[in-house]
C-alpha cells in the first residue's frame, strides 16, 4: 500500500512538473512571437517543429500548422538554411550564414509582387540533434548600403572633371611661376594628385564589392614572379631608404587569379611597407603551400617589415574604409601642415598620412598617395578571388605582417 502511495503521489508530482513546463514553453513561445527576429526550430530528422510569425513572414512559409510536423525542405526551399543547420549540428557550435532568399511562388501573379530579401541566419545547436535558427531581415540595410554607394559613385565622378581642370592649371602654374611661388603650385598639385587617388580608389572599391567575380579576370599566372615584378615597379622608392627586399618560397607557383588585381594588391602592401620601414632595413615576401591530406589546398602569402608595426589596438580595424587610430582621428590644421613637411607619421592603415614627395618621379611612382583605402582595396580584392587577409605583427621583426590565403590548384602558367 505505501508503495502505491508514493506512485500516486510520484505521478501528481510529475503532472504537476509537467504543467509548469507547458507554461513555460507557452511564455517562451509567446515571447518569439512578438520578437522582432524570426526563430524555427527542427529535430534530428530536420522536421520543422516550429516557427514564430516573424520566419512565416521572411520565409514564406505556408500550409504548415505546428500540431504536424514536416519536413523542412518541403516547408522552405532554402539550400543556404538546410546548410547552415547541417553545419550547426556536425560542428555542435554557433553558426552563422548570410544569403538572399528567393521565395518559391507557384502563382504567376504573386510572383510579380514577391521580392528576395537578404536574410542572415544564426544557428544554435540543441539537445537530441535538434538546432534552432534566429532570422534577421538585413534586406533595408543592403538597400541602404547600395543607395549609399550609388551616391558616392554619382558624386566621385562628378569629382573627377573638376579636379582634372584643377590638375591642368596646377601644371601650367608650374612651369610659369618662379620660386617661392612655384612651391605653392607644386603643393596645389600634390594635393590634387591625391584627391584624384582618393576618387579614383572609391570608384575601385565600391565596383569590386558591387560584384567581385564580373570584375576579375582570372588566368594562370607565376604568382613568384608576380610579386617580384610589383616589387620592382617601387624599387625606385625603396632605394631612396637603402631598402633590400627578401624572397623565400618557391620559384614556380602557378595560380589562377586576376594579373592585374593581384598587382594592385601588392604594389599597395610593398608600398606600405617601403612608407614605415626604418633605412638600411628588409622587407620580406615568403610563399608556402599549406598541404591537406590529398594535395595543397591554398597558398599562403606572408609580406612583413620592421617597421614599428600596428597599434593593437586597432588591429581588427585595419581594414576598414579611412578608419585612423585614436591619436589621427581627429586632425587639426596644424597636423596637417605637419604630416606635409614630415612625412614619416603612421597612419592605422600606414596609408592615410602619408604626403607625397614634392618630386614628381616619386608622387608619380606611389601607388596609394594616401588616399586611406589602400587596405581596404587589398582586402576587398582578395575577398573577391575566395582568399582572406589578416593584419597582424610579426613576432621577430615587430613590424607589420600582412597573411594572405589564396585557394589553389595546379595549373600550368601562361609565359610571360
Amino acid at each position: 500500500m505505501p508503495s502505491l502511495v508514493r506512485l500516486r503521489r510520484s505521478i501528481v508530482q510529475a503532472n504537476i512538473e509537467r504543467q509548469q513546463l507547458e507554461v513555460q514553453l507557452q511564455l517562451w513561445r509567446q515571447l518569439l512571437q512578438v520578437a522582432p527576429m524570426g526563430y524555427l526550430q527542427v529535430d534530428e530528422e530536420n522536421q520543422l517543429l516550429w516557427c514564430n510569425e516573424q520566419a512565416r513572414q521572411l520565409l514564406n512559409i505556408q500550409n504548415w500548422e505546428p500540431e504536424r510536423s514536416r519536413l523542412l525542405l518541403k516547408v522552405v526551399r532554402s539550400f543556404e538554411l538546410d546548410e547552415l543547420i547541417e553545419q550547426t549540428r556536425h560542428q555542435q557550435q554557433q553558426c552563422q550564414c548570410e544569403w538572399v532568399f528567393h521565395p518559391a511562388i507557384s502563382d504567376a501573379e504573386a510572383l510579380s509582387r514577391q521580392r528576395s530579401t537578404t536574410l542572415r541566419g544564426y544557428s544554435w545547436p540543441l539537445p537530441d540533434g535538434q538546432v534552432g535558427v534566429f532570422l534577421e531581415n538585413r534586406q533595408d540595410l543592403v538597400t541602404l548600403a547600395h543607395s549609399r554607394n550609388r551616391w558616392v559613385t554619382d558624386l566621385t565622378h562628378e569629382l573627377r572633371t573638376p579636379l582634372t581642370s584643377i590638375r591642368l592649371v596646377a601644371e601650367a602654374l608650374q612651369e610659369r611661376l618662379e620660386p617661392p611661388m612655384r612651391n605653392w603650385a607644386e603643393r596645389l598639385l600634390l594635393e590634387t594628385n591625391r584627391l584624384i587617388k582618393l576618387v579614383q580608389d572609391w570608384l575601385d572599391l565600391i565596383q569590386i564589392e558591387a560584384d567581385p567575380s564580373k570584375n576579375l579576370t582570372s588566368r594562370p599566372l607565376e604568382l613568384p614572379v608576380l610579386i617580384q615584378s610589383a616589387w620592382l615597379t617601387l624599387e625606385p622608392l625603396a632605394k631612396q631608404k637603402q631598402l633590400d627586399f627578401a624572397y623565400s618560397g618557391p620559384d614556380r607557383l602557378a595560380l589562377v587569379a586576376d594579373e592585374s588585381r593581384l598587382t594592385q594588391v601588392f604594389l599597395n602592401l610593398f608600398d606600405n611597407s617601403i612608407r614605415y620601414s626604418p633605412p638600411q632595413s628588409t622587407i620580406q615576401a615568403k610563399i608556402v603551400l599549406l598541404p591537406s591530406q590529398n594535395a595543397p589546398t591554398h597558398v599562403q602569402i606572408d609580406i612583413f617589415d620592421s617597421g614599428q608595426g600596428f597599434p593593437e589596438a586597432d588591429l581588427p580595424h585595419v581594414f576598414e574604409r579611412l578608419y585612423r587610430g585614436e591619436p589621427s582621428r581627429s586632425r587639426s590644421v596644424s597636423d596637417y601642415q605637419k604630416d606635409t613637411a614630415n612625412p614619416a607619421g603612421r597612419a592605422t592603415d600606414r596609408t592615410s598620412q602619408q604626403q607625397p614627395s614634392s618630386n614628381s618621379q616619386t608622387a608619380a611612382t606611389s601607388v596609394s598617395a594616401g588616399s586611406g583605402l589602400g587596405l581596404a582595396i587589398v582586402r576587398q580584392i582578395v575577398l573577391a578571388h575566395g582568399g582572406s587577409i589578416t593584419a597582424h605583427n610579426h613576432p621577430e621583426t615587430r613590424g607589420a605582417w600582412l597573411q594572405i590565403h589564396l585557394p589553389y590548384e595546379e595549373v600550368t602558367a601562361r609565359r610571360s
